[in-house]
């Protein structure tokens, strides 16, 4: 026997629902409104009912049926932010002389005036400014060209991920090829998942211009790269773009090799894993940077760890130069594997910042430049992951060369890693500004909106 006790409540104009406990199968009101939400468009009146959705009180099949309404609305409100992005995205190619005669202000003048908007969207969401240029994009194509795929969106009938997926790309076609290839799958997408939208665009985008996409082929062989990212727990992933057939002959290589190794306990997946690692490092008969064949690939690796978890005394954490944060035997090992360099690096206790330099040369030193690269690991705007290796080192107070000693002189309390886009931000767009603390080493950035953002170099104490 099914005992349910029903707490009457009005929702949605139907009776029962918050207070409902059930056990078994057995659907209530509360599953009942939540399924007929689910056969309408999602909207502001939709969306405004949904604070009183009450999990606990749905059964199985309700939970599902909720779910799905929450995703059709999230889709809803994604397609609210394509039009806002868009909107952004358009203000940056309008005329000066338009914006003033349409009220605007200097700071709407300034965001006009350059390509700002990436950095503006990247620190207002707190995203990397590789993900704000790309929604920014997206933004742009689907509201310039793919209004079926909005609609669809807006309607909740497919996911963001598809709706990117066909700005993405249908990116490539002039606008008649890709409207064709929207209209051929606009009536798919709806019972696809996002996997299966992207293997039907490219298999659509082959036919419709198979010699197009044999020459962005050529053009992609050439832009081959490795890439490496960092994961959680002291693990990172390495790998490469490259040409499908190259991958594949990789894949075989590294199978060959990891079926030779003994049967020590490892799994199939982790021998894969160490033949890669030996394929590339430990490969018998190579020659790097004057290393004797047979012997390991030449490498520079940098990680700052405190001195008392160099001998043991402490398992704090260390930095290893870009990833971030390791373990202690991590960074112990790396620290006394053979051929290992040390270089000795001052850290303020209070602070956990690196400390210590010629402050009267435009150029830096080799030890300042180390420095300020060791201290600040990134680019110092706040949105920029680049390396600061690969960034030029920039004088947050302008250095006078006329006069060093009265301009912003060469230390590394006054230098900051920036890559070369928002070096040229910093220098040459008016309505940016930044400063930086000195004890803190803090910098703070003015947008041309007068929005503030903040960015901190990572401390290796805390």
């Amino acid at each position: 026997m099914v005992e349910v006790e029903v707490e009457a409540m009005t929702l949605g104009g139907v009776e029962g629902g918050g207070g409902v406990r059930r056990s078994g199968l057995e659907a209530g009101p509360l599953d009942e409104w939540v399924a007929s939400i689910r056969e309408r468009s999602p909207s502001a009146v939709t969306a405004g009912e949904l604070g009183a959705l009450a999990p606990e009180s749905l059964t199985a099949r309700g939970r599902i049926d909720a779910l799905v309404v929450l995703e059709r609305h999230l889709a809803w409100l994604q397609a609210k932010q394509v039009e806002v992005l868009a909107a952004i995205a358009a203000h940056t190619e309008t005329p000066e002389a338009v914006i003033v005669e349409a009220g605007g202000c200097l700071g709407d003048v300034f965001a006009a005036s350059w390509d700002g908007a990436v950095e503006e969207v990247a620190c207002a969401l707190r995203l990397a400014n590789q993900t704000a240029a790309q929604r920014l994009k997206v933004a742009t194509l689907l509201a310039g060209r793919h209004g079926a795929t909005c609609r669809l969106l807006a309607e909740g009938r497919i996911s963001y991920v598809q709706a990117m997926a066909v700005a993405e790309q249908l990116e490539v076609l002039d606008d008649e090829v890709a409207g064709r290839v929207e209209a051929a799958l606009v009536d798919k997408m709806p019972g696809q998942a996002a996997g299966q939208t992207r293997a039907a665009l490219r298999r659509q985008i082959l036919r419709a211009d198979p010699k197009g996409a044999e020459e962005r082929h050529r053009a992609r062989v050439g832009e081959r790269r490795i890439q490496h990212y960092p994961q959680d727990d002291g693990m990172a992933l390495f790998g490469a773009v490259l040409p499908a057939q190259q991958a594949a002959l990789m894949e075989q290589a590294v199978d060959v090799r990891a079926r030779g190794y003994e049967a020590d306990g490892r799994s199939l997946e982790q021998k894969r894993v160490d033949a890669l690692f030996d394929l590339v490092v430990n490969q018998p008969g190579a020659s790097v940077s004057g290393e004797a064949a047979g012997g390991r690939s030449a490498a520079v690796v940098q990680v700052t760890v405190p001195f008392d978890v160099l001998l043991g005394a402490d398992d704090g954490p260390a930095e290893l130069k870009g990833y971030g944060s390791i373990g202690a035997s991590q960074a112990r090992e790396l620290a006394f594997a053979p051929g290992t360099v040390w270089r000795r690096l001052l850290i303020q206790p209070e602070t956990g910042l690196l400390v210590k330099t010629d402050p009267t040369t435009y150029r830096p030193t080799a030890e300042t430049e180390r420095h300020v690269i060791a201290r600040d690991q990134y680019c110092a705007f706040p949105s920029c992951r680049m390396l600061a290796r690969r960034c030029d080192l920039d004088h947050v107070e302008p250095f006078d060369h006329r006069n060093p000693e009265r301009g912003g002189q060469t230390t590394p309390d006054n230098l900051q890693p920036l890559c070369r886009r928002h070096h040229r931000l910093k220098t040459h767009h008016p309505g940016w500004k930044v400063t930086r603390a000195p004890r803190s080493g803090v910098s703070t950035w003015t947008a041309p909106t007068g929005h503030t953002y903040t960015n901190a170099p990572p401390v290796y104490r805390e």
